[in-house]
């Protein structure tokens, strides 16, 4: 992003007269961005230095109480500051469940960085980079999950990569706005190459994603094409995270196909809604496909 410099000049109606009161900031200061922004105006922010000056207080806090801006800019200004983005409403038309990217410092969130730090520590900085994520029935939000959890991988500074693997009800380019015209099951087909499917989400922090694709009338024998292999291999040069969206369980075995590329799995149910006995043979299943079961999350 460009950010002006420190001082800048405005012209005011009459051409000839230059104003200079426009406030000198830190290129990465809150003032500057906010500034920059257009949260506040040049006179708005010399009323700020005023009181901060007169009180001490940062200036961030003096503007909250001059009642220029509110506790949503201060954030949003941090988040900047620290390379941490994420949008306001209505922004990047994602949907309203992709809550890491809408509302970053809320308590479900913080659910996310649990995970993700869970899964850093037992997968990710043991040499590993792929994971599959797994749930027992269709409607158990899978889907959203792996989302939310590679935006937090991604504003972690990992460069993640998030694939849609459910070949039959893909949902990954509905969620962050993509074509489907070519994606994961036309790489194994030999129908696209890799380059050419994978897309940068520039909302955020080294995150891209690989679409569904074409949907194969085989799914099961696209995963298991060797083919798989080769990618699987080609990708964890180039990314440190790949999680894989995965079809449900209970509609078919096309998670155990990529659960043994993977090697890793992370089981994800849903409070009141799957049956123990259901996902413990399904975690039998996974076990006997060769991956490790990496843990499990039962989300509401």
């Amino acid at each position: 992003m460009s950010i002006p410099g420190p001082l800048e000049t405005r012209k005011n109606t009459d051409s000839s007269a230059i104003s200079t009161n426009i406030p000198s900031f830190r290129k990465f200061s809150i003032g500057h961005m906010l500034l920059d922004m257009g949260k506040i105006t040049p006179v708005e922010a010399e009323r700020v230095l005023r009181l901060q000056k007169e009180s001490g207080m940062r200036f961030g806090d003096a503007a909250l109480k001059l009642g220029l801006i509110t506790e949503t800019d201060i954030q949003l200004v941090l988040a900047q500051q620290f390379d941490y983005p994420y949008l306001l409403p209505g922004q990047g038309n994602h949907p309203p469940g992709l809550v890491v990217a809408y509302q970053p410092f809320g308590a479900q969130v913080e659910v996310f960085r649990a995970v993700r730090s869970q899964l850093m520590l037992r997968w990710f900085t043991s040499g590993h980079k792929a994971l599959a994520i797994v749930s027992y029935n269709p409607d158990d939000g899978v889907s959203l999950f792996t989302a939310n959890l590679a935006v937090v991988f991604s504003q972690l500074g990992e460069r993640t990569l998030l694939i849609d693997a459910n070949l039959r009800y893909p949902q990954q380019h509905e969620i962050f706005n993509l074509k489907n015209k070519q994606g994961l099951s036309d790489v194994l087909a030999d129908r696209a190459n890799i380059s050419e499917v994978i897309a940068r989400i520039d909302s955020f922090i080294d995150l891209s994603v690989i679409p569904a694709g074409t949907l194969p009338p085989n799914p099961l024998e696209i995963l298991n094409r060797s083919t798989f292999d080769k990618l699987n291999d080609q990708l964890v040069n180039q990314f440190d995270v790949i999680l894989y969206d995965t079809l449900a369980f209970s509609n078919g075995a096309d998670a155990l196909a990529i659960a043994a590329r993977t090697d890793g799995v992370l089981i994800v149910a849903q409070r009141n809604h799957n049956r123990l006995n259901d996902i413990n043979v399904m975690n039998e299943q996974l076990r006997g496909s060769g991956a490790e079961v990496i843990g499990s999350i039962l989300i509401e």
